[in-house]
């Protein structure tokens, strides 16, 4: 089996930075002057050297404070962003949820935006058609579907995103924080489909601050700090072991 078939997430290496620019401009006269004095910058090294191979049908969590880079990767590895050095090699279909709404056309209705986002992770209008109620129907939104997604709240844009996303057959689901999104019915709901979909041996990597969602889903997590991998293992001790650490 090629190592590629075995493992569909490889990151080999990897390194990423942003230049964060120090000045701050509150007036007119300052941002002109801020024209001309963009040397003032400073450079922060966000991964430093990240190595992890993900294999066919695990669930991964990456755990880790604020700022230890989680997001970061979780971007990279959909090319939102790309590296500055080492490689990133994914093996299938991919879909994610990173930020909410992303991808939605706000004055676009519901039933609209599905079309256009489902599109995106390249199903045919045939494929969408014939998942369409399916998709309406786990989002719960069947009396809203009709209205521009400006008019919906932050819970209903991460229903229609979540339902999308689980959809559109993909081998790999990325997911970020915003599971934290919404009340805690649908949560649970969400939380029940992502073992659905593991049980169906898909490879799922996410992004939470929820231990207890970490324990019951993942057997694997790891731990990223000040952007480098602090631990990477079985989930109990990983878990066990950030939470030590961070009291």
């Amino acid at each position: 089996m090629k190592e590629q078939e075995e493992y569909p997430i490889i990151v080999d290496n990897v390194y990423k930075s942003f230049n964060v620019y120090m000045d701050k401009a509150n007036t007119i006269k300052e941002r002109l002057l801020f024209l001309f004095s963009r040397n003032k910058k400073e450079k922060r090294e966000i991964l430093k050297g990240i190595n992890v191979k993900i294999k066919k049908g695990e669930v991964v969590a990456l755990i880790g404070t604020n700022g230890s880079g989680k997001s970061t990767l979780l971007k990279l590895l959909t090319k939102i962003i790309y590296p500055n050095s080492g490689k990133i090699e994914t093996e299938g279909k991919l879909t994610s949820l990173l930020e909410l709404g992303a991808g939605f056309h706000p004055d676009f209705s519901g039933r609209e935006n599905i079309y256009f986002n489902a599109s995106i992770f390249g199903l045919t209008k045939k494929e969408i058609d014939n998942r369409l109620k399916d998709i309406i129907e786990f989002s719960e939104l069947e009396n809203f579907i009709d209205n521009p997604v400006r008019t919906y709240s932050s819970g209903m844009y991460m229903r229609l995103a979540f339902s999308i996303a689980i959809n559109v057959d993909a081998d790999i689901l990325l997911i970020d924080e915003i599971l934290s999104v919404g009340d805690e019915h649908f949560q649970t709901k969400c939380y029940n489909k992502m073992k659905e979909l593991k049980k169906e041996g898909k490879t799922m990597v996410f992004v939470t601050h929820n231990m207890s969602a970490v324990k019951e889903l993942c057997d694997r997590t790891i731990w990223l700090y000040n952007g480098k991998i602090r631990m990477d293992g079985n989930t109990e001790e990983v878990v066990d072991a950030y939470i030590e650490a961070t009291k």
